[in-house]
C-alpha cells in the first residue's frame, strides 16, 4: 500500500513540474493546471462536434437563437468576457446542463420543459458560464491527468455519459472525478451564476428557483420508483451537480444582492412563448418509448421490450433491464446492411460469433442469431437488415442462470423487431408541451385525464409547472399541458 501511495504522489508531482501555473480569471490565485487557455478553447472546439454528434442539435430555429441571446448577453457580464462563447439546446429529454472547455455551453430540451421564466434559464446558463469562467473544467482536466484516468473527456464534462463511464474498470479516484464537479465548485458556480444574473438585471434568487426543479425532479422519481419498485435515479451523480437549498447556497446567492423592487427581468411571458409547441420526452430523431413499444420512424421500425422491463432511449441506442437489474436487452444501429446478416454479425462481434449460428427471417427481414460470450458475459444477439441499415439486437445477463431465466423474454424482444405499420406511426407521435390559460375551477386532476402522461400525470403537471408536490392552478394563469 505505502508503495503504490508513493508512487501516486510522485506521478503527481511529475505532472504538476510540467503544468502551466496560470491565475485563475475569478479569484487571482495561481491555478496548477495542465493546458493554457488556447488549449481550453481548441479541447471544447475539438469536443463540441462529438456532443453534437452524441446528442443531436434541437431542431428550432428560434429557440436556438432565443438560448444564445440569453446566454450571450451573461457571458459578456461574466468574468472571462473575452471568450467567444456558444450556447446550445441539445435534442435530450434529460434534466441537465453541461459545459465544455473554452466557453462551450449546453442546455437540454429536457430541462426547458420545466423552467418557468427567462429569469430560471439565465440561471441555468449562468451557472454554467461560471464553471467555465473559474476553469473547472480545465481543473478537472488537470486532475484525471494527474490520476491517470483512462476516460474520455465527455465522460468527465457531459452528464448523460458519466454512468455509461462507471460500466468501465475505473480507478475509485476516477469515478469521484467522473461524478462531477463537486460541492465546492458548484457552489463557486452558483455565486458566480448569481453574480451575473445582477449584472444583466435579473434576480439572483431565480438561481434558488433552479435548485429547487432539480431537486423536486428528484422527489417526483422517488415517488415513481416507489411505486415502480425500484431504486430512484441519481440525476446529478455522486455529488449532485446543483446542490440542495442549504444555508451555504442562500449565502452563496445573496452575496450577489438583490434588485429593487419591480425591476428584476423575470420574462415570462416570452420564455413561455418560446418553448410553446416544443417536442416533450422522446424525439422523433432518436426514436419513440410508448409502454413498453419503442418505435422510430426515420428508420421505420418498430419493437416491443418485455413488460415490466425499464425502458431507456439513449442518443445511439435503447435498452431496457428486467425487474431484478440482473439482465438487459438493447437495440442499435450496425451500419449500412452490406453483405448478409450473418456477415455484419461477424464483424459486429469481431468474430466471437457462437458455435451455432441460426440464418433466418425476423417479420419478413433477413436475419443471424448466435448465443456467445461477450466480456465475460453470456449473451444472445442478432443481426436483422432494414432497408439500407443493419440492426443488432441483444440480450446480455450477469451470469449463465440469469440469461436462462430471462431468455424467453429476451428471444421474444428479438422475434418482435419489425417494419414500422401504420398503427405504429400513429402511437409513435411525438409528445408536445403546450401553454394554455388554467380554465376557470380547473385541477391538476382534471387535466391529468385528458393527458397522454399515464399514471403519474397529477404529480408530472405540478412538476413542469413548478408547483410540485401539492398545488393546483389558478384561474387564467399560463399552464403547461402535454398533448
Amino acid at each position: 500500500m505505502k508503495s503504490i501511495v508513493a508512487t501516486a504522489i510522485g506521478v503527481v508531482l511529475l505532472v504538476l513540474t510540467l503544468t502551466d501555473c496560470a491565475q485563475n480569471p475569478v479569484s487571482g490565485n495561481p491555478n496548477f493546471v495542465t493546458m493554457s487557455e488556447s488549449q481550453e478553447v481548441q479541447t471544447g472546439r475539438q469536443e463540441d462536434v462529438k456532443v453534437r454528434q452524441e446528442y443531436g442539435v434541437y431542431n428550432n430555429k428560434a429557440l436556438q437563437q432565443y438560448v444564445n441571446e440569453v446566454g450571450q448577453r451573461l457571458a459578456r457580464a461574466s468574468h472571462r468576457p473575452n471568450l467567444q462563447y456558444s450556447f446550445a439546446v441539445v435534442d435530450s429529454p434529460e434534466i441537465n446542463a453541461f459545459a465544455l472547455p473554452g466557453g462551450y455551453i449546453y442546455i437540454t430540451r429536457g430541462i426547458l420543459s420545466y423552467l418557468s421564466s427567462e429569469a430560471e434559464l439565465a440561471g441555468v446558463l449562468g451557472h454554467e458560464i461560471g464553471h467555465v469562467t473559474a476553469r473547472h473544467s480545465v481543473q478537472q482536466i488537470s486532475a484525471a491527468t494527474a490520476a491517470g484516468v483512462g476516460a474520455t473527456l465527455l465522460q468527465v464534462f457531459v452528464p448523460g455519459l458519466r454512468n455509461q463511464a462507471g460500466d468501465s474498470v475505473i480507478s475509485l479516484l476516477g469515478n469521484v472525478l467522473l461524478s462531477g464537479y463537486g460541492r465546492e465548485h458548484e457552489l463557486e458556480a452558483d455565486r458566480l451564476g448569481a453574480q451575473y444574473l445582477a449584472r444583466t438585471g435579473y434576480d439572483p434568487q431565480a438561481m434558488i428557483k433552479v435548485v429547487g426543479v432539480l431537486k423536486n425532479q428528484e422527489l417526483f422519481d422517488a415517488e415513481v420508483a416507489k411505486s415502480e419498485g425500484r431504486e430512484p435515479r441519481a440525476y446529478h451523480g455522486v455529488f449532485a451537480s446543483h446542490p440542495d437549498s442549504d444555508t451555504r447556497l442562500q449565502q452563496v446567492v445573496a452575496e450577489a444582492g438583490r434588485p429593487a423592487p419591480g425591476s428584476a427581468r423575470l420574462n415570462q411571458e416570452e420564455f413561455l412563448r418560446r418553448i410553446d409547441r416544443m417536442v416533450f420526452a422522446d424525439s422523433p430523431a432518436q426514436g419513440v418509448i410508448r409502454n413498453e413499444n419503442f418505435y422510430h420512424t426515420e428508420f421505420g421500425l418498430a419493437l416491443t421490450f418485455p413488460r415490466n422491463w425499464r425502458i431507456k432511449n439513449h442518443p445511439d441506442r435503447v435498452s431496457a433491464t428486467n425487474p431484478g437489474n440482473d439482465a438487459i436487452i438493447e437495440l442499435r444501429s450496425a451500419g449500412r446492411a452490406q453483405g448478409t446478416p450473418l456477415e455484419a454479425l461477424r464483424r459486429a462481434l469481431k468474430g466471437n460469433i457462437g458455435a451455432e449460428v441460426t440464418q433466418t427471417t425476423l417479420n419478413g427481414l433477413p436475419a443471424a442469431l448466435t448465443s456467445t460470450s461477450m466480456q465475460g458475459l453470456p449473451t444472445r444477439v442478432a443481426a436483422v437488415f432494414l432497408g439500407k441499415t443493419a440492426f443488432l439486437i441483444g440480450g446480455q445477463a450477469r451470469n449463465a442462470q440469469a440469461l436462462q431465466r430471462a431468455l424467453p423474454e429476451i428471444n421474444a424482444a428479438i422475434a418482435s423487431f419489425r417494419p414500422i405499420s401504420d398503427a405504429d406511426r400513429k402511437l409513435a407521435r411525438p409528445l408536445t408541451l403546450r401553454i394554455i390559460n388554467a380554465p376557470r375551477g380547473a385541477t391538476f386532476a382534471d387535466l391529468a385525464r385528458k393527458s397522454p402522461l399515464g399514471k403519474n400525470a397529477v404529480s408530472h403537471l405540478r412538476l413542469i409547472n413548478g408547483m410540485y408536490p401539492g398545488g393546483e392552478p389558478v384561474a387564467g394563469q399560463p399552464l403547461k399541458v402535454i398533448e
